[in-house]
Order: C-alpha cells, then structure tokens, then sequence
C-alpha cells in the first residue's frame, strides 16, 4: 500500500532516522515513500519466480488516525472545513478505497507487469508539480535506483534478505 503522502518527503538519506531533528510529515512522507519504493524492486528481484508487485495507493480515506490531529491543523490539510466539518468530496468509502488494491490483484491489465503505482484503478503518471492534492507520482517514489538503495539499507538493518539482487 502506498499513498499521495508519499509527496510530503523523498527518502533523507543523510538522516533517514531522523536523528537530527522530527518533523511528522516528513517521517511519514519518507514512510510513504518507503512504502512506494519496496514494489518496483521487489519486482524486479522476484519476477521471474512469478512474483509481481505493485504499490497501489487508496485515494483519501477519512480513518481514525486523523482524529488525533488538531482541528486546526485538520482544516489547513483540507480535511474539515472552517467549520470543523468534513469536506465534502475529498474522501472516499473504505470500499472505494479498497477497490485499487483489488483492481491490482486481478485486472488482465495488468498482466506481465509489475513495479507500478497505482490510483484510481489505473497506472499513476509522473507528477512535477509540488502539491498535496490531484493524481501522480512524483518521480523520486518510483525511481529504480532509489528502490534498491532502499532495499540494500533494509536488508542491512534487518538482515533479511527473500531475493538475492543480481
């Protein structure tokens, strides 16, 4: 799973701990990303043992977590509105949600590919534009290179290691 999160922080590669200073949205956009780079190599390891990976991201979802953030920070992200109640249209049912993650598991579209981002039941394109809210990737979160610099540092952190790279 992964998520438009992703856009708040690229992988800090100089401080991926946050050793030197916490910023919440940058933690949790490095963990977005994180979690949008673990498909493509993944992917790229395991597809000939018949293993395809994706990230497919749910769209926004109104879930308990966000209760815990100050109203006014709720209304600056464009979650409620002045009023402190939700805005209409920017979240999805659960089962909206839910729907890529099955779309990506079944979809013929899909067939023989592998490593992608999804929305919207569809391949995600490349964004450029720096903003929170519309469709895409940004490039950093699906960049190859990236995905196994990742793979390489949870590998040294865990010693876990599924595929070998090669």
């Amino acid at each position: 799973m992964s998520s438009a999160a992703h856009r708040h922080s690229a992988m800090r590669w100089d401080d991926v701990m946050f050793d030197h200073g916490y910023d919440k949205w940058q933690a949790y956009g490095q963990s977005k990303t994180a979690n949008a780079l673990f498909a493509p190599h993944l992917d790229e390891l395991a597809k000939d043992r018949g293993v395809r990976a994706f990230s497919p991201h749910p769209g926004g979802i109104h879930t308990p977590p966000q209760r815990h953030l100050p109203r006014e920070e709720m209304i600056s992200l464009g979650i409620l509105d002045e009023n402190g109640d939700v805005v209409p249209g920017r979240f999805k049912t659960p089962e909206q949600g839910a729907a890529t993650q099955v779309w990506s598991a079944t979809s013929p579209q899909l067939a023989g590919l592998g490593g992608l981002f999804l929305e919207d039941c569809d391949v995600a394109g490349l964004r450029e534009t720096n903003e929170m809210l519309g469709k895409g990737v940004y490039p950093y979160a699906v960049d190859p290179d990236e995905a196994a610099r990742l793979w390489d540092l949870s590998v040294e952190l865990t010693g876990a290691n599924a595929f070998t790279r090669g």
